[in-house]
């Protein structure tokens, strides 16, 4: 049976949406019910370098507004605080907090189990090669959920 470009996209998607709202139910389960994907996006921004509005939503391709909103919602669930810049009395630099960093390990943790439930399912040798394939298609470079076009860049 012939598939479609759009089909491939479909599964490649399906297989991104499985995991994360996998990932999702349990960080749940473990008390971080209000936690969702683009939270752990914007936590790596900052981990990255973002440290003002501007600078997060030029790295997750979103307006400065709604990079301030996903802001607001972090400070305010103690992920991430701002503090005083050093060099610029004036400027206040975002950072991640232990409790960021604690719910980015437990996120990590759990796409490890999640992983590790594919392999169950499929074998480690087709898992393996399913993971070799897909780098192969995308690159050797890191995926930068960061930056719009990473993928292009790496082509060009």
């Amino acid at each position: 049976m012939s598939r479609s470009g759009a089909d491939l996209a479909l599964l490649l998607l399906g297989g991104y949406r499985t995991l994360v709202d996998a990932a999702m139910v349990e960080m749940a389960a473990r008390g971080y019910d209000d936690f969702r994907p683009v939270h752990d996006f914007a936590m790596r921004a900052i981990v990255a370098g973002a440290d003002s509005a501007s600078d997060l939503g030029r790295r997750m391709s979103v307006s400065k507004q709604a990079a301030s909103k996903t802001i607001a919602v972090l400070l305010d669930r103690g992920y991430i605080s701002r503090e005083s810049d050093p060099h610029d009395a004036r400027r206040k630099r975002l950072q991640v907090t232990s409790l960021g960093f604690e719910v980015m390990r437990q996120g990590e943790a759990i796409f490890d189990d999640l992983r590790k439930n594919w392999e169950e399912q499929i074998g480690v040798a087709e898992l393996a090669t399913l993971e070799a394939r897909l780098k192969t298609l995308i690159g050797d470079g890191a995926i930068r959920i960061d930056e719009p076009g990473w993928a292009a860049q790496d082509l060009g």
